[in-house]
């Protein structure tokens, strides 16, 4: 079987762009995802946290795990790498978009996902550094740093789907299931309607 995964970190980030890679690389290469897993939720929770981790189990030899780029498995080297170790092991292959990366269990595919997995870390960790000592700076220079103080922002990711929402709820839809109809965190949708309906 073929699976495409697709995880963002926030309900702020969109599955979109993901799944459209994925989508088109199929398209290119004739194939069709058989199953898909979306997850919005951190890369540094273990797998066994993550859907990911549910995904593996069911996974037998000679599936395809189609995802955007590496970093979308772990947020660290380690975690990685035990997830690609554990594909290598039972033969099943890892395949990215934006990597170029047919991984399976050659030595040359072991050799790759370990480059690309330390590249993956050493460069999240020089951003994170960038982006505090620059923060760091701003505020020695006296510049506000964030958001003002009580103000919020007048757009909401469910703005415009009031109605919809509304219509949902007189049907007694949960808010978990509307969450899944409209993509979104089921957090989203609760504070949605608590500040809107």
């Amino acid at each position: 079987m073929i699976y495409g995964y697709i995880r963002v970190s926030t309900d702020r980030q969109t599955v979109e762009n993901q799944r459209y890679e994925i989508n088109q690389f199929c398209e290119k290469s004739i194939m069709v995802v058989d199953k898909w897993i979306e997850e919005t939720i951190s890369g540094v929770k273990t797998i066994r946290e993550r859907k990911l981790g549910k995904l593996l189990k069911r996974m037998r030899k000679d599936d395809i795990l189609i995802c955007s780029e590496l970093s979308r498995l772990g947020r660290n080297l380690l975690m990685i790498m035990g997830i690609l170790n554990e594909c290598m092991n039972r033969d099943i292959q890892v395949w990215t978009i934006k990597d170029n990366y047919r991984l399976g269990s050659d030595i040359n595919s072991k050799v790759l996902a370990f480059a690309f997995g330390l590249s993956a870390e050493i460069e999240r960790n020089l951003i994170s550094q960038r982006t505090k000592e620059a923060l760091a700076r701003k505020k020695a220079e006296g510049v506000i740093l964030g958001r003002p103080k009580g103000s919020k922002s007048k757009v909401k990711k469910l703005t415009g789907k009031e109605a919809e929402i509304k219509t949902l709820l007189d049907k007694r839809i949960s808010k978990s299931a509307i969450a899944r109809i409209l993509g979104v965190h089921r957090l989203t949708v609760s504070a949605f309607v608590k500040e809107n309906l």
